[in-house]
């Protein structure tokens, strides 16, 4: 794992240390906020703890909502800060085949449309679940943005909650298929929202974007 030096960590901290809000739900690109800032996307399978890694990030509890309800966030989630260069958009989670048909094509549709047409999105980080791995789905998901020539990371979640040698299983499966895929960036970085582990990397990461 890179090590990042302690300006970097430092720039990623303040970056963050600012009051972050939920700005609005997207159901359509016309509601897309203007290009006018740098913006990073978090895309995961549904109850991979994408809700929970943007309120680790930002240090809010509350600002992202978590849910046991697989599939709940159906729209753009924007999260900005007033003086901030960022913008952060939630995706909808994917794999979660109880919702409606017509939803999930909807809500399909707006995710192609989103990560084809926005100029200034600088990088999608893919969320993976580091108690199970990659599954077909994740997989389906990088091969999208690969066609789409979008820079993307991948992000381990819940590093937490396996043992020492399942994770280190799960982190060498990650980077051999992620070194499949060309628009993929080849570090990996691994997270427990819960322990904190690993934020104030991520945080750099993004501060250098």
């Amino acid at each position: 794992m890179t090590e990042y030096s302690p300006a970097e960590l430092e720039a990623g901290r303040l970056l963050f240390a600012r009051p972050w809000d939920f700005i609005k739900g997207c159901v359509r690109i016309d509601d897309l906020p203007p290009t006018d800032r740098t913006e990073i996307a978090f895309a995961g399978r549904s109850n991979v703890g994408k809700s929970s890694l943007i309120n680790a990030l930002t240090g809010r509890v509350n600002l992202a909502r978590t849910s046991n309800t697989p599939g709940r966030t159906q729209e753009l989630n924007i999260f900005e800060a007033n003086d901030a260069p960022l913008r952060i958009v939630d995706m909808p989670g994917y794999g979660f085949a109880k919702a409606p048909k017509k939803t999930v094509e909807t809500w399909t549709k707006l995710i192609h449309s989103y990560l084809k047409g926005r100029p200034n999105l600088r990088r999608v980080f893919v969320l993976i679940d580091g108690r199970h791995g990659p599954k077909p789905a994740d997989e389906t998901v990088m091969n999208e943005l690969d066609g789409a020539a979008v820079s993307y990371q991948i992000v381990i979640t819940k590093a937490d909650k396996p043992k020492a040698e399942e994770l280190a299983k799960v982190i060498e499966r990650t980077t051999q298929i992620v070194s499949k895929h060309g628009a993929a960036h080849p570090e990996l970085l691994v997270t427990s929202s819960e322990k904190k582990d690993g934020i104030a990397e991520l945080r750099a990461v993004i501060s250098m974007l």
